[in-house]
């Protein structure tokens, strides 16, 4: 395949096991106003494979099957090496269960990041169920927001872009030249903290980033796993599936240990310790959860056994 023309925009989706929600994906970018040229789809679960959705996607594209699980860490770093040898010269990351809202998704950013000449922007992360509401709750200044009205009635607020704060896999859009300083996502996570880690490095790098608030991407709400504490007025992640868990405080454990997090580390000790062993009351959770921890800053990167 010849190199791709100038001012290129590759796709890169991560799957596994869960075609329906790609073929609705990948229908969304096919339907963009500004051109993909090529797209690249890492199936992590190619017992089930997604080869027919994408070769029957109508954009040019490339299926690349792993035959070992590498997490969404993982598969999007394929996908990202991938499109940078294709030449790409902007990168579109994509998971399976999100949708672009609309066909200038796309078009807005490239716009925003050229006209305000940022290294990456995603748009607004919404709830597939209730697109007013917003998949993950952002925070504009002092306040959290849960809808994207609320983030956009703020007087004096930027109206189409949120500074230094993006969903980095649901539909971020990033430059080639920033993922070279930035670095692909660290394989040895697997999943959760990924994104974590990736915008952490954006924020080290001191490349402008953000949040295009005149576009949306769609995508299950989060729901569950933060459990609240002190009478809701403090949370602690603790999700109810025990691989879920595992991988949440070992990848903790790692980021809380890294230039820029150590700060935000001080503060999760005295949180889980109220959490595990007065809300909870789960002295083991506790002696569990600071085993992970443990494990993740002395960069014992295990799978659960």
């Amino acid at each position: 395949m010849n190199a791709l023309p100038r001012g290129s925009v590759v796709a890169v989706v991560v799957t596994r096991h869960r075609a329906g929600m790609l073929v609705d994906s990948l229908a969304a970018m096919a339907t963009q106003t500004h051109p993909i040229a090529h797209l690249v789809v890492v199936d992590n679960g190619p017992d089930q494979p997604a080869r027919d959705v994408v070769a029957g996607c109508g954009i040019p594209a490339t299926y690349l099957p792993s035959h070992r699980n590498l997490g969404g860490a993982g598969g999007f770093a394929l996908g990202i090496l991938h499109a940078l040898a294709l030449g790409a010269e902007w990168v579109w990351l994509g998971d399976d269960d999100g949708l672009a809202a609309d066909d200038k998704v796309l078009a807005t950013l490239v716009d925003l990041a050229t006209r305000r000449d940022l290294a990456a922007v995603s748009p607004t992360v919404a709830d597939r169920d209730d697109p007013d509401r917003l998949a993950f709750p952002v925070r504009r200044g002092l306040t959290w927001h849960a809808t994207r009205s609320g983030l956009l009635s703020e007087e004096s607020a930027d109206a189409e872009l949120l500074p230094g704060i993006a969903a980095l896999f649901n539909g971020a859009l990033f430059r080639a030249t920033a993922l070279e300083r930035v670095g692909v996502p660290d394989l040895r996570l697997f999943v959760r903290g990924d994104e974590v880690d990736m915008h952490r490095r954006l924020v080290r790098s001191g490349l402008p980033f953000g949040t295009a608030l005149q576009a949306a991407y769609l995508h299950p709400a989060a729901t569950g796993e933060d459990k609240p504490m002190v009478g809701g007025r403090l949370h602690a992640r603790d999700p109810d599936d025990p691989v879920k868990r595992f991988y949440t405080y070992r990848n903790r454990g790692y980021l809380i240990a890294q230039p820029g997090m150590r700060r935000v580390g001080i503060l999760d000790v005295p949180r889980y310790a109220w959490y595990f062993l007065v809300t909870k009351r789960d002295p083991a959770g506790f002696r569990e959860w600071v085993r992970l921890v443990r494990a993740g800053a002395a960069e014992r990167f295990d799978h659960p056994s």
